[in-house]
C-alpha cells in the first residue's frame, strides 16, 4: 500500500461550502430590487432539486443546465421577466461567485498538515476549475473531482465510490466537509466519514438514522480535527 492511501483525505464540497453561493446578491439586486436575497435563495434550492430530480429520473445534464433551468423557474416564480443579457449576467456570475471567509486561512492551515486535500463538486470540472482559480484557492488544492464522469449527482453513492476510485483514498481514511446535509449524509451512507459545516445557525440537518461524525460552524476548526486524527495515527 503506497503513503499516499494512508494519509487522510478530505473532500470539501465547493457550491456553499468553500463558496457562498450568495455571492450573487449584489448583482441580483440591480435587477430584482429587494427580492434579491429570497431569489437567490430559491434559485439555489431549485437548482438543488433539479440535480436531485435527473439524478433519480437517470436523466443526467450538467449541472450548468440545472443552474439555468432552476434560473428560468425562480423568474418565473418571483414574476421577474429578465432580458437574455442579464440572465446571462447571472449565469456568468456563478464562475465568479467568493469564497467564504474562512476558506483560504483553513486550507492554507491544513496545506502543513499530512493531508490530501481535494475539491468534490457537482459541478463540471472545468467550471469548478474557473471558479476555484477566481476564489486563489485551486493551488491549495490536490486536485478537483467531479460527479460529471458518472452522470450522476450527489447524493447517488455512485458519486462518492467515485471520489475513492479517483483519489485513490479508502474509506476510513477519507472525510467529507459539506455545509449541505444531503451530502453529509449520502457520504456517510456511501462509508465515507463526514464533517457537517454548519454555515448558519438555522440551518437543520435532516432527522434520519444517518448522522455525520462532527459537526463545526468555521473551517478553520478543522486544524484541531486533523491534528488529533493524525496524532492517533503516529
Amino acid at each position: 500500500m503506497n503513503r499516499e492511501s494512508q494519509m487522510i483525505t478530505l473532500a470539501f464540497d465547493v457550491y456553499g461550502t468553500l463558496i457562498n453561493t450568495q455571492g450573487v446578491v449584489t448583482l441580483l439586486e440591480k435587477m430584482v430590487g429587494d427580492k434579491a436575497d429570497d431569489f437567490s435563495r430559491s434559485w439555489r434550492n431549485k437548482q438543488l432539486e433539479y440535480s436531485f430530480r435527473r439524478g433519480l429520473m437517470k436523466q443526467y445534464a450538467p449541472f450548468s443546465q440545472c443552474t439555468i433551468d432552476a434560473l428560468d423557474y425562480t423568474c418565473n416564480l418571483f414574476n421577474e421577466d429578465l432580458t437574455s443579457t442579464e440572465r446571462k449576467k447571472l449565469i456568468e456570475a456563478y464562475d465568479e461567485l467568493p469564497p467564504f471567509d474562512d476558506v483560504i486561512p483553513c486550507l492554507k492551515q491544513l496545506a502543513t498538515r499530512p493531508v490530501r486535500l481535494f475539491a468534490f463538486s457537482n459541478g463540471q470540472f472545468a467550471a469548478v476549475k474557473k471558479l476555484l482559480d477566481h476564489a486563489e484557492i485551486l493551488p491549495l488544492l490536490i486536485d478537483i473531482i467531479s460527479v460529471d464522469e458518472v452522470q450522476s449527482f450527489k447524493p447517488d453513492p455512485a458519486v462518492y465510490h467515485y471520489f475513492l476510485r479517483q483519489s485513490g483514498s479508502k474509506e476510513d481514511q477519507s472525510w467529507l466537509i459539506s455545509s449541505n446535509p444531503f451530502d453529509v449524509i449520502g457520504a456517510s451512507h456511501a462509508g465515507i466519514k463526514s464533517i457537517w459545516l454548519k454555515r448558519e445557525q438555522n440551518s437543520l440537518l435532516d432527522p434520519w438514522d444517518i448522522k455525520p461524525e462532527l459537526t463545526i460552524d468555521n473551517l478553520c476548526a478543522l486544524k484541531d480535527i486533523i491534528d488529533d486524527l493524525t496524532s492517533s495515527q503516529i
